[in-house]
């Protein structure tokens, strides 16, 4: 059939609303159905059971984004039917039912609720301007989009992705740095999530000066979104992070302490920082070089009377256990001589006007041309000038200024990028290009050393940023508010797929006090990326500059993270299996709960499955923390609370609010220097007693280095059993045996004393045992005196730690 239609051909640039229209035909295909209507095409496809994609275009062919999606359509049984004017896509999760009238969707799950359908005006084009407008369902919540402010529930506002350079953002601007347009709606009647795959500038207004709908929209190119549901909340992030991808498995000492100043130098106090860390005992991994370490802010450089011998520096640092992690800022200097410039103008890699000539703007080493990540042939040339850091010994990359920035903030429109042979304006690619640098940091990474594992950070990204890069929430400000909204940040990059995340703790811009550096970083210990960074001009801030009281505070949590790295680590590797969060909001298991979108409740969050974090403010000396339903252990005390309610918590500074769910099982390890050191062979496991139970993936590796993908590993499941009231560790499986020779299993809310160890009894040792070690009391009076918490006769068995599976019974 061939319905001309002169109409829509004078109404698709019209400064007027026009939807896409009556179906006029539709055919299946291998994967769904496609179709035109009067406005032009459509397409949907089934990816998977609980994934569908829907496609519609003024034009003949799709647009698609190249670089967000790397999973193909999976042979999927699905059902098509059609009955009067509905026409139905029936999978094993989800029924998509399309209006032929209106072309407007409505998707229902396997039992026939409704979990999201179309406002009449479906999907609808102003201009190049395409919106798909939706209804509200009945108490209906909105989390996740990444990287923005404001509260866990989107309700209500409306948000930009665009991504942008905000120094010193406020809790509520927006758009920031990063962009990912995927979002989570969950109801009465079930939960999906919706992934927008436009990389335009594009807005997801969520109630915002209208009653009627919710949308989104892009400025131009097609609609494009795939529709999720599972379900569980979690299994909707999981299936978004098998279509866009999950991390890789990270080097071990990037999940330690780093330490970041704008910027050490010259070298000496590069030293000072180092050995502060050794000389006080205070765990750490990585020291940072922020634009300082180069010749006039110029990239592949440094500084030759700041750093004169940068190779023997890092040695020396490496030599105390330090990694060192460079800045890479995208910027090239326009200065005949220099290299990197050179090179980029002969190759033809710099980003264009559309007459050719390169594009210029300033940026901290003055006028810069911007290499153009979306060409193969500059990720390869970036990859390859990367040598000139690994050689010195450099062992990370972050890509910073990568929006991309320039003074001015507004980068023409027009400029041109490769976008990997379609070619594009700036309006489509800048979204993109910070992911791409970061790509290319990664492949370079992975070129320059290819017997390890690269770790980049960055600061701008796209849907599947999570394949290459850890984030960081830019250049956040020393602020009570941007504490606990840095917090919401990184639970909403979890709710995104972004699972290797955090903030500068202490705050970038300002100073913090001691207080708030004290807290920050207790709850810092708690995120996947724990990272201190400060701005040039202030005050020093590392742990121990902030008066003994803090440096101890400092010193007991950053002890505590690394005590903690074997759960830690366990979880990194289960989230590259699954794509879940670290740091989850209690959204991602707890959607149904009113009371963890409340403003009181909305930062907490569990951290590594078994930790509950109750963010408080440094000046709040008690709290009102929210326990979902289950049972909750007091962290420091094994005080037990029941859940589904509110208790009042106790804060003093040197003790956060952090709860253990009844029935986990997490892993702990002695204290080290850093995640190269030796620990004394016990690992330690807590198990605690409760109703329901669980079940933790225990993992080990060589912590750099691809070997574990060739099962160069060490790897068992744990399971808590509570109706048996049994603790199983599985045969382990992985050719490595374990860096732990000893097991050591704590018992918590057990009365126990002896146990059964597959069938043998085995009596029960008891000590005391605490988490935080008791502070100094530096002022004699009483009022200033810390509270200590320590466990009283806590029952232990120890045990050799062996690969075989053992079987503990009679936990009663």
């Amino acid at each position: 059939m061939n319905h001309a239609n002169p109409a829509s051909k004078n109404t698709k640039n019209s400064s007027r609303n026009t939807s896409l229209g009556e179906v006029l035909e539709w055919k299946s295909n291998r994967s769904g159905i496609e179709g035109k209507t009067t406005l032009g095409n459509f397409r949907l496809t089934v990816y998977q059971d609980g994934i569908i994609r829907v496609q519609a275009s003024l034009h003949e062919q799709f647009e698609s984004n190249p670089y967000s999606v790397i999973s193909s359509p999976l042979s999927t049984k699905f059902d098509i039917s059609e009955a009067g004017n509905i026409l139905a896509v029936t999978t094993a999760l989800i029924r998509l039912e399309v209006d032929l009238e209106r072309f407007c969707l409505s998707f229902f799950d396997k039992k026939g609720n409704l979990l999201n359908r179309d406002d009449s005006m479906g999907i609808s084009w102003i201009g190049t301007e395409v919106t798909a407008y939706k209804e509200v369902q009945k108490n209906e919540k909105f989390v996740g989009l990444g990287e923005k402010t404001g509260n866990l529930n989107r309700f209500g506002k409306a948000y930009t992705n665009w991504n942008t350079d905000y120094f010193a953002y406020g809790v509520g601007d927006d758009p920031l740095y990063m962009s990912i347009p995927f979002y989570l709606g969950t109801h009465d009647q079930g939960s999906y999530g919706i992934f927008f795959d436009n990389t335009h500038k594009t807005v997801f207004n969520f109630g915002a000066s209208t009653n009627r709908f919710i949308y989104f929209s892009a400025e131009d190119g097609d609609m494009d979104y795939y529709f999720f549901h599972q379900p569980t909340m979690a299994e909707i992030i999981s299936s978004y992070t098998w279509l866009t991808g999950r991390m890789q498995m990270p080097p071990k000492w990037a999940l330690g302490f780093q330490q970041c100043r704008y910027s050490y130098y010259p070298e000496s106090e590069v030293y000072a920082v180092a050995q502060g860390f050794r000389d006080k005992k205070m765990p750490a991994d990585v020291i940072y070089l922020d634009i300082h370490h180069m010749e006039a802010y110029k990239v592949f450089t440094f500084d030759g009377e700041k750093f004169p011998n940068a190779k023997a520096m890092i040695s020396r640092l490496k030599e105390k256990g330090f990694k060192v992690v460079v800045i890479m800022d995208p910027g090239i200097k326009t200065q005949k001589g220099y290299l990197p410039y050179e090179e980029g103008m002969e190759k033809g890699l710099f980003v264009n006007y559309p007459d050719g000539k390169t594009y210029e703007a300033q940026v901290w080493p003055g006028w810069c041309a911007f290499p153009d990540f979306t060409k193969a042939e500059t990720r390869t040339w970036w990859a390859e000038k990367m040598a000139f850091y690994t050689e010195a010994g450099v062992d990370g990359f972050w890509t910073d200024m990568n929006e991309p920035a320039s003074w001015g903030q507004f980068t023409p429109n027009l400029i041109e990028f490769d976008y990997d042979g379609e070619g594009a304006s700036h309006r489509k690619a800048r979204n993109i290009y910070g992911m791409q640098m970061a790509r290319s940091a990664q492949e370079g990474a992975a070129l320059q050393n290819p017997d390890k594992r690269p770790f980049v950070l960055t600061r701008s990204g796209f849907s599947g940023i999570q394949r290459y890069a850890a984030a960081w929430t830019g250049d956040n400000v020393a602020s009570e508010e941007h504490m606990m909204a840095g917090i919401r940040l990184v639970n909403s990059l979890g709710l995104s797929g972004v699972s290797f995340a955090g903030y500068d703790v202490g705050g970038f811009a300002g100073e913090a006090s001691k207080s708030l550096f004290a807290r920050w970083m207790s709850i810092g210990a708690f995120a996947p990326f724990y990272r201190a960074h400060s701005m040039i001009n202030s005050n020093d801030a590392e742990p121990w500059a902030f008066g003994e009281e803090v440096e101890e505070i400092s010193r007991n949590y950053m002890k505590l993270r690394y005590r903690l790295l074997p759960t830690i680590y366990s979880k990194f590797y289960s989230s590259t299996q699954s794509g879940l969060p670290i740091s989850a909001s209690l959204a991602v298991h707890y959607p149904k709960e009113d009371s963890i979108y409340q403003s009181a409740f909305q930062n907490e969050y569990l951290f590594c499955d078994a930790f509950l974090v109750a963010p408080v403010e440094s000046y709040k000396e008690i709290t009102k923390v929210y326990l979902p339903q289950g049972d909750w252990y007091y962290l420091y005390s094994d005080q037990k609370h029941q859940g589904n309610q509110v208790i009042y918590q106790d804060s003093p500074l040197n003790y956060l609010p952090v709860y253990v769910k009844a029935g986990e099982v997490f892993a702990m390890q002695s204290d080290v220097e850093h995640t190269e050191d030796n620990h004394d062979g016990v690992l330690r496991l807590h198990v605690y007693k409760g109703n329901a139970g669980s079940e933790f993936l225990y993992y080990e590796d060589a912590g750099e280095g691809w070997e574990y993908l060739k099962d160069e590993y060490f790897r068992r499941s744990i399971r808590y059993k509570a109706d048996s009231e049994s603790l199983i560790l599985e045969k382990a499986s992985g050719t490595l045996a374990s860096h732990y020779s000893k097991l050591r299993i704590y018992f918590h809310g057990f009365e126990n004393h002896a146990v059964q160890v597959n069938g043998k009894s085995h009596a029960l040792q008891h000590g005391n045992y605490a988490f935080l070690d008791k502070l100094t009391e530096f002022d004699p009076l009483p009022e200033h005196h810390h509270p200590y918490f320590e466990i009283k006769n806590l029952p232990y068995l120890e045990l050799p730690h062996t690969a075989e599976e053992l079987v503990i019974t009679h936990l009663f």
